[in-house]
């Protein structure tokens, strides 16, 4: 209030001096005092409108941001149902474990009722060795004639033997011995030297198959492609059988179908199992498992077939060696037999067979194959002179009781026409 005074008195002052303009402010002082009475009420004087600020430059607008919508998951109000009770799951069968590689494969035995066949008459060597006779002995007999063994028959008899498949160490030792025996002789003395002197090395060859002397008795057969070495495999089982003994064959060629099959016909044929592995297989695996076939199951024989190959190719020659190793893992002193089996046909080359395999996988004993066929058998004389390895069986013809003991005397009687003896 002190300063509306303060402000009223100089105003009465100038009414006073000035009354017509008092008068007129007389008039204006009380609408003066509503409006300053209303201004205190609104709480001072009406401010003076500001200055209208300076445009600001607008800033860039941001992308709108999409904020996701967050939704609250209200749990479901608990529902009372009712639960049977399900039935006990039944049991799952455990998965069979999957075959190791190479796993062996037994061949089921035969039925009780599968025999062997009834053997049929023997044939004389003597007619089975007809083709071999006939290309050297028939030849001797034309060479020499009525006359005297002389020089021009001796240097005739030399190109005889040369071609006789006797190999030249054994063609030079046999004309040696005429030389020295026969010279001045006639065609007989001619024939009884030469068949002396083929006996006396063959003798040296003959010596049987050894006697199983633990079990089982482990047989390792060997052979280049076509020498009848599968056909050789069955008749040696059927030649066991015979004799009352158990026989288990391993199907070792594994790289032929048709040599597994033709085991299994034998098999069939003889009465006796099978032991193979898959196609293309490791034969060596074959081989191993044979023998624990053998070892498990009480066989007196186990005779192990292997893939033909050529005498030439080292590294199937390296496969023999590691096949005779893996056989002695099981069995000690397996294998107790390693059979080379030679076609008689291949003349020669039957010698060059003999002496790789032999450093390949150390050959206990010589199974001449195919004699019934050929003129070249005369090489039997060769193979016994050049490295003196037993000669076990030759093979005469295709029935079980073909595959024969060797006998020197029988064979040399038959190569030179002497019935007298000849079984």
């Amino acid at each position: 209030m002190t300063a509306l005074a303060n402000f009223l008195a100089p105003l009465f002052a100038w009414v006073a001096a000035n009354p017509v303009a008092g008068v007129l402010a007389a008039l204006a002082v009380p609408w003066l005092i509503v409006a300053l009475v209303m201004l205190l009420r609104r709480g001072g004087a009406r401010a003076l409108p500001a200055p209208e600020p300076e445009p600001e430059l607008e800033a860039p607008r941001a992308e709108p941001v999409a904020i996701p919508k967050l939704e609250l998951r209200r749990e479901p109000e608990p529902v009372a149902v009712r639960v049977e009770p399900a039935p006990a799951p039944a049991p799952k069968p455990a998965p069979p474990p999957p075959p190791p590689p190479e796993a062996p494969i037994v061949a089921p035995a035969p039925a009780p009722a599968a025999k062997l066949e009834p053997p049929k008459p023997r044939v004389r060597l003597f007619d089975r060795l007809a083709r071999t006779r006939s290309a050297f002995i028939g030849r001797l007999g034309a060479l020499v004639g009525t006359r005297k063994v002389d020089g021009d028959v001796l240097e005739e008899l030399e190109a005889l033997l040369f071609s006789a498949d006797l190999g030249v160490k054994t063609a030079e030792s046999l004309l040696e011995a005429v030389r020295s025996k026969a010279s001045g002789g006639d065609a007989g003395q001619l024939r009884r030297v030469l068949r002396d002197a083929m006996l006396e090395k063959l003798r040296r060859v003959e010596r049987p198959a050894p006697v199983a002397a633990a079990k089982p008795h482990v047989v390792l057969v060997l052979g280049v492609n076509g020498s009848g070495k599968t056909t050789t495999i069955g008749k040696l089982a059927a030649r066991y059988r015979a004799e009352g003994q158990r026989v288990v064959m391993g199907a070792g060629d594994t790289f032929r179908a048709a040599a597994i099959e033709q085991l299994e016909i034998w098999a069939e044929r003889v009465d006796c199992e099978v032991v193979k592995g898959q196609p293309g297989g490791d034969p060596a695996a074959v081989a191993f498992d044979t023998v624990k076939v053998a070892v498990a199951r009480g066989f007196d024989v186990a005779i192990i077939d292997t893939a033909g190959r050529l005498q030439t190719k080292a590294p199937l020659m390296e496969e023999l060696r590691k096949i005779a190793r893996v056989i002695g893992r099981d069995c000690p002193g397996a294998p107790h037999e390693v059979l080379l089996v030679l076609d008689a046909n291949t003349g020669q080359n039957a010698i060059s067979q003999a002496r790789v395999f032999t450093e390949a996988a150390g050959v206990t004993g010589l199974v001449l194959a195919k004699l019934d066929g050929t003129a070249k058998g005369g090489v039997l004389v060769g193979l016994a002179d050049e490295f003196g390895i037993p000669v076990r069986y030759v093979g005469v013809g295709e029935a079980p009781e073909d595959l024969r003991d060797f006998d020197a005397e029988e064979f040399v009687d038959a190569l030179f026409d002497v019935e007298a003896g000849v079984a």
